[in-house]
């Protein structure tokens, strides 16, 4: 049995979870969010807590138990509190900014890089380089910072790309001229 799935994930003043055959709905001030969850796990709404069981003893329903509890858990600190990533753009004329629904970013090709948000996030960018993007999904934070910092990954001699805003890049020396 898993341990994080033994844990039940408490609901919160505002938020409600409704649970239908197949699919979890939670709503809360910031939004709604549903996931759909496969036959080998039971979820219940005991009191002010949802409650993730496997249904059988198979190696599918534990390795299942501990994944839709968290998914869960995730969805519920969506809707009252949000998720929120931020990515540094590091080179010379390397920027970024918002045009509507869309995300324009010189990362110092020929052209420009344009990057529709998706719906649900918002994006904001300041003169230091900074991307921040947030949202209810945590997937869909995520899922987007990725496919950005995709565009122009860091790289470890001149330090230039983009990069989350805690990860650090471990420079490398480059040529010394000497023989």
């Amino acid at each position: 049995m898993s341990k994080i799935g033994k844990l039940p994930v408490a609901i919160p003043a505002g938020v409600t979870v409704t649970v239908a055959p197949a699919l979890v709905t939670v709503k809360g001030p910031k939004g709604e969010l549903k996931q759909d969850y496969n036959e080998n796990v039971k979820v219940e709404v005991k009191g002010s807590e949802v409650i993730v069981t496997p249904a059988n003893e198979s190696k599918a329903a534990n390795a299942a138990h501990g994944l839709y509890r968290n998914l869960i858990h995730n969805m519920v600190v969506g809707v009252t509190t949000g998720y929120s990533k931020s990515l540094v753009i590091t080179g010379v004329g390397f920027r970024a900014e918002v045009q509507g629904k869309l995300l324009v970013m010189n990362l110092g090709y020929s052209t420009d890089f344009i990057a529709a948000i998706p719906e649900g996030l918002t994006v904001a960018t300041d003169a230091q380089g900074k991307v921040t993007v947030s949202g209810i999904s945590k997937q869909l934070v995520g899922e987007f910072c990725a496919q950005i910092r995709k565009l122009r990954k860091p790289e470890p001699y001149k330090g230039k790309g983009i990069r989350y805003e805690t990860e650090v890049i471990r420079r490398k020396v480059g040529k010394t001229g000497v023989k």
